[in-house]
Formats: structure tokens, C-alpha cells, sequence
């Protein structure tokens, strides 16, 4: 089972940026952040006590978990949800935060002593180009540029938290670490709606029930917490290695859900991307 996880990961992953556009499409993006990880925090701190798992710790283990939460859901998701929001197609979005391997791979080296060879730096060159294609022409036209920014923030926090996450190796029990991170996150989003947003709103649809019911069931506490046990399972390079099939699988659900499409040159500049991915976190035999 535990080999599939990967796979299990890439699909739910990638189903998140589905479900996003129908969230956005009902509430603030925000206020719709900090609802789901107030139930994520509440879910995880039920099954830590049915699991018999201490929840109060020393703080040197709560609040690198916090942080990671604020990098993960805070930063990450919120550069995501408001850059749909205000009209950066889905697929885009994917593709422009699933260069978080690239980053993580230059990065690795320096942060945490992992081997960065020659084909992982070409792997970051060809990535950018990508992104460079699919993003260059259309910036400030048909794409917001502001919804860019938000995402590229995103990829940032992402590559971050990943290498934050490998690196305090604090030990807690998954699920009061996973609670500890939604926590955080949270109260990030509380933090934003209070000081930026003058009038957060849900409208609890049908249609945003089911996404977001997605979103907690399936990715925070699914995809999520496959993440985690990866990352601390393995290096960081080869946990983000399976990040190179998210943009194809997130354009085919973006394709098929909400009929979004990419032209010729977006196609091009994507498949350049995912090819600098997987060349930058291959491994040689």
C-alpha cells in the first residue's frame, strides 16, 4: 500500500485545484481558508485523542509545527485561492506552484546537504522556461497580474515549508502535527479576514459544500498528511519528485471539469516545464 501513496498523492493533490474554482466562486477566499482549517484543526484534535496521542507538548514542537501551517496553508493556499479568485485560470496555477520541485532541488543543497548534481540545475533552467512561456505573453492581458504575484508568493511558501517541514524533524505524532499546521493556518487567514477583508462571506451552496468538503476530507486530510509522512520519510528532493506529474494530471481535471483550456504556445511552455521537473528530480541509476 504504502507505494501507491505517491500516486494517491498526485491524484488528490491535483483534484485541489479543481475544487478551488467552484469554492472561490462562493465565498471570499479567505474566509473559506479559515473555515476549512478550523474543521481540519478540529478533525485532527478528535483523532489524536481517539488515538491516545499527547497533544499539549513543548513548545520547541509547537511552534515550528504552527509555522509550517502558516507557510503550507497560510502563504500557500492563500496565494492560490486569491489568485482564482480574481481570474488566473486554474491550470496555470498548477503549473506556475508545481515548479516547487525546481526550488526545492537548488535549495536542498545549501539547506540541507543534499546532493544537487549538473541535470538538476538544467532540470530548474528548462522549468522556468516553461513557465516563462506559458505566463510571459499573457501577464497584465488575459492573465491578472496581481493573481501571478499571489502565486509565485505561493511557490515560494510551498518550497519553504517542504524544506522547513524535513528540516525541524520535531517527532510529533503525524496527527498532532497536522493540527498543530491547520491550527496555524487558521489563524493566518483569521488574522487576514480581520485586518484586509471588509466583507468576508460564505455562501453555503450545495456546489460549495461539495468542494469543500473535498478539500478537507480528501486533501487536508488525505493528501496532506501523505505529504507529511513522504517528506519525513524521504529526502526532500525525491518527496517533491512526484510533484512533475501534477500540472498534466491538474490540466487534464481542469480540461474535463471546468472546460478550461490552454493554446499552443501555454501547451508548449507547460510540457517544457514538467520535462524540467522530472529532469531536475530524476535520479540516475
Amino acid at each position: 500500500m504504502i507505494k501507491f501513496l505517491p500516486l494517491i498523492f498526485i491524484l488528490l493533490w491535483s483534484s485541489a485545484f479543481i475544487t478551488t474554482k467552484p469554492i472561490v466562486d462562493y465565498s471570499d477566499p479567505f474566509a473559506a481558508l479559515s473555515f476549512r482549517f478550523l474543521i481540519v484543526a478540529i478533525g485532527f484534535y478528535f483523532f489524536s485523542l481517539y488515538s491516545k496521542q499527547k497533544i499539549l507538548v513543548h513548545s520547541k514542537n509547537i511552534l515550528p509545527s504552527i509555522s509550517t501551517g502558516i507557510l503550507f496553508h497560510g502563504f500557500y493556499l492563500g496565494g492560490v485561492f486569491y489568485s482564482i479568485s480574481i481570474g488566473l485560470p486554474t491550470g496555470i496555477a498548477a503549473l506556475i506552484v508545481t515548479l516547487q520541485p525546481v526550488l526545492t532541488n537548488a535549495l536542498a543543497g545549501p539547506i540541507l546537504n543534499e546532493k544537487i548534481t549538473w541535470n538538476k540545475w538544467l532540470g530548474v533552467l528548462l522549468g522556468f522556461i516553461g513557465a516563462s512561456l506559458v505566463i510571459g505573453f499573457d501577464i497584465g492581458k488575459s492573465l491578472p497580474t496581481l493573481g501571478v504575484v499571489a502565486v509565485i508568493i505561493s511557490l515560494i511558501a510551498v518550497t519553504s515549508a517542504t524544506l522547513w517541514q524535513k528540516k525541524i524533524s520535531n517527532n510529533l505524532p503525524l496527527s498532532v502535527s497536522n493540527m498543530y499546521q491547520a491550527l496555524g493556518g487558521f489563524l493566518f487567514h483569521l488574522l487576514i479576514i480581520i485586518f484586509f477583508i471588509q466583507k468576508p462571506f460564505i455562501n453555503f451552496s450545495t456546489t460549495f459544500v461539495i468542494a469543500i468538503s473535498h478539500q478537507i476530507f480528501l486533501v487536508s486530510f488525505g493528501a496532506f498528511t501523505i505529504l507529511m509522512y513522504l517528506i519525513k520519510k524521504n529526502s526532500a528532493s525525491k518527496t517533491v519528485s512526484v510533484f512533475f506529474l501534477i500540472p498534466p494530471t491538474s490540466a487534464i481535471m481542469a480540461f474535463i471539469f471546468l472546460g478550461e483550456n490552454l493554446d499552443s504556445v501555454d501547451i508548449f511552455g507547460f510540457l517544457i516545464a514538467t520535462l524540467g521537473v522530472y529532469i531536475a528530480t530524476r535520479e540516475k541509476n
